[in-house]
């Protein structure tokens, strides 16, 4: 009995291919790839951290609320309770820096091994240095973002700056770093 033609290009295109070695050698590429796929399936999952269980944090404005307990001697600080709300998730606070600016003093070039910092001028200015940014002058309603590990100082501020400054993990290592 004589073999019948394919009746379509596609019907000959398929048939060219069911006979073809490099065809059999793909499938068995395939194959061994989607073994693969399935055994790094197969790996049991890493655990997702759990995460504290949050509350309500109130803070209302009281004066006497700023101290002087924080990472700057230059600043008072006044916490907005979100490490105790979050179980150490953010951190959040009010900061005031004492003028005038000692320059001396303030301008230590440093970063901190954060996740996440934001800060917002509420009042005043500051002038900043930042890593691949430069002097910034930030006024009052300026919001601006630090990236983890950014190198960065103070360069000058006003008698009345204060800031809002919220930071991810609310526990975190300040390095300074040499001149």
């Amino acid at each position: 009995m004589a073999k019948q033609k394919p009746t379509s290009r596609a019907a000959a295109r398929n048939a060219a291919q069911k006979k073809s070695p490099a065809r059999k050698i793909n499938k068995a590429a395939a194959k061994s790839t989607s073994r693969k796929r399935v055994k790094a399936r197969a790996l049991p999952a890493a655990k997702p951290k759990r995460r504290p269980k949050q509350r309500i944090a109130i803070s209302h404005y009281r004066d006497e609320d700023f101290k002087a307990d924080g990472l700057r001697s230059y600043a008072h600080y006044r916490d907005l309770g979100i490490a105790g709300a979050t179980g150490g998730l953010a951190q959040a606070h009010v900061i005031r820096l004492i003028g005038p600016c000692n320059p001396a003093e303030v301008s230590k070039l440093h970063f901190h091994d954060v996740e996440f910092q934001m800060v917002y001028v509420l009042k005043g200015w500051v002038k900043t240095y930042m890593e691949g940014q430069g002097e910034t002058l930030m006024k009052q309603g300026t919001c601006w973002t630090q990236p983890p590990r950014i190198k960065h100082l103070i360069m000058d501020y006003s008698d009345d700056v204060e800031l809002l400054e919220v930071i991810l993990p609310a526990e975190f290592r300040t390095v300074e770093l040499a001149a």
